[in-house]
């Protein structure tokens, strides 16, 4: 893991991984700001066909704004995942490309769409589970640290699965997905939980679904390596 992260943090600056990086941000800013806009106008909208006077449609539309940065936040690991997988394809070919070279020429190419599917299917999997755990989470709260260690746990669980299978969908005959989601599953874990903890930290939350693409290759690769 260690070495995984060492080697994805010295390749941020390659100019493809540059690249995924910025077009991956500027998507999900714009995701991100349409929420806001669509929240607002909805809101002033309402106020307005409820006879409010326009200072509290006001009130109301910043309450909607608020509202959608709220949502934003908790939202952003699964909407920056879904995002950057539509481009991840581009972060494992420069990772390959300078360390696997072998193994890139064997691999096959993961679409847009189906990058696109993958990143949908991940955003669902993560709303959808941690809505169903909300009132586990709520529970836990008297505990302290309950429900960070649940959300830990639980996210690290998802994020590794998803960054694990954006790989191995280059390599892996769709007809074995299910037999290789069976082996490396304690790697792939910590490799979410890593993940996890990156996306809690201000500014590095931005590199976090980059180097969690570049680390999953690595040890994609470790593990067949051995």
């Amino acid at each position: 893991m260690l070495r995984a992260l060492l080697l994805s943090l010295g390749q941020l600056g390659d100019r493809k991984i540059v690249a995924v990086f910025l077009k991956s941000l500027l998507v999900t800013v714009v995701l991100i700001a349409a929420l806001g806009v669509a929240l607002w106008y909805g809101a002033t909208q309402q106020a307005a066909e409820w006879g409010w006077d326009p200072a509290a449609g006001g009130v109301l539309g910043a309450v909607a704004l608020l509202a959608a940065f709220g949502i934003s936040w908790l939202l952003f690991r699964a909407v920056a995942i879904a995002v950057m997988m539509a481009f991840a394809d581009d972060v494992v070919v420069a990772v390959e490309a300078r360390h696997y070279p072998a193994a890139l020429e064997t691999a096959r190419s993961v679409s847009p769409l189906r990058g696109i599917g993958l990143g949908l299917r991940s955003a669902a999997r993560a709303i959808l589970v941690n809505l169903v755990l909300a009132p586990v989470y709520v529970a836990l709260l008297v505990t302290g640290v309950g429900t960070w260690l649940l959300f830990f746990l639980v996210n690290g669980w998802l994020l590794g699965r998803d960054l694990g299978e954006l790989v191995a969908a280059r390599h892996v005959p769709p007809a074995l997905m299910r037999d290789w989601r069976k082996t490396g599953a304690v790697d792939r874990f910590a490799l979410g939980v890593a993940g996890t903890a990156l996306f809690m930290v201000p500014i590095a939350n931005l590199f976090a679904p980059i180097l969690g693409a570049a680390m999953a290759t690595h040890l994609f690769h470790s593990g067949r390596e051995t």
